[in-house]
């Protein structure tokens, strides 16, 4: 018996599974960059993380054959970039900003010269459990295609604000990037808790560009990530650095990136650069609405306010 699932319901089916595939790199990024900024430190160096990432577990994933093996590299070279960037901000008179920039500009050129023997090569990739296997309908099965990484990132999302609310050690994050003379006061290391906070956020980062290359789109070129690390800065302004809020508006940026495609799936072809700028207009209107020159967002940890 089929559902005969299509006309009206097509769009929103879609849209529901690009939105789960496409939110992932978004939801790994935002929740390493909340992180990082909990600790009042900001890495603009994410979009390098994230494309190195893509094509280390790429790489990885060909030359073993196991793509979960690919997710770990990716997140291990993301554990290398972010402590080179919290290393390079610890020392004097050094820019969190520019350093960032200068780390997105080197992991991007870096990804791209070490991954061109890569854009050819097929890698195995990761797996996804088929939720929608009852039904005869192919839209609802494909949009209920979960990969395991996304779920991961979801149970990810939970734990993290667990660890802010409940844990000694977020605690510490959260004081750190509050008040960091409060913070030596107590005897904690502010340099020592900013470069753990920025080293796992770098590993959350990485394993966002394995998602990319090992699952969705699926394969390594040069333009796979178009910005998406960038994007993930405004998404945790929008969410208030909070983890479970990055993954509403992860899910949210994912949908945005998915009305191209699912406006082609129910055969509208027409505009679809145009329906592809939905992400890059989302953020514009995010950043806009969110600044202001006489208060502080909500949410905001105090020291990222603080010129450095």
């Amino acid at each position: 018996m089929s559902d005969g699932v299509g006309g009206i319901w097509g769009l929103p089916i879609a849209l529901v599974g690009g939105a789960l595939r496409v939110s992932a790199p978004y939801l790994f990024v935002s929740l390493g960059e909340c992180l990082t900024e909990k600790s009042g430190r900001i890495n603009l160096g994410q979009e390098g993380t994230l494309i190195m990432g893509a094509m280390s577990g790429y790489g990885v994933s060909y030359l073993s054959g196991s793509p979960w093996l690919g997710v770990l590299a990716a997140g291990c070279v993301g554990v290398v970039l972010g402590a080179a960037h919290a290393w390079l901000c610890s020392l004097p008179r050094v820019n969190d900003v520019a350093v960032g920039i200068a780390l997105m500009l080197f992991g991007t050129g870096l990804a791209f010269f070490l991954g061109k023997p890569l854009i050819q090569p097929k890698a195995p990739r990761l797996s996804s459990f088929e939720l929608g296997a009852w039904s005869s309908s192919a839209p609802v099965r494909a949009a209920l295609e979960i990969n395991g990484l996304f779920l991961v990132g979801v149970a990810a999302a939970f734990a993290m604000r667990f660890v802010f609310q409940r844990t000694r050690w977020g605690l510490v994050v959260r004081i750190v990037g509050e008040d960091a003379d409060a913070a030596r006061a107590l005897g904690y290391d502010v340099n020592r808790v900013r470069f753990a906070a920025t080293a796992v956020g770098g590993f959350f980062a990485g394993v966002g560009g394995s998602f990319l290359s090992l699952y969705y789109p699926g394969s390594w070129s040069e333009g796979l990530s178009s910005g998406q690390g960038l994007m993930a800065v405004a998404l945790v302004i929008f969410a208030r650095w909070d983890p479970v809020r990055c993954l509403l508006a992860s899910l949210l940026f994912g949908g945005a990136g998915a009305i191209g495609p699912a406006l082609q799936s129910i055969g509208i072809l027409g505009g679809y650069n145009l329906y592809a700028t939905a992400p890059y207009v989302l953020t514009f209107v995010i950043m806009i609405a969110t600044s202001s020159a006489r208060r502080t967002l909500a949410g905001q940890p105090a020291e990222l306010t603080v010129a450095r």
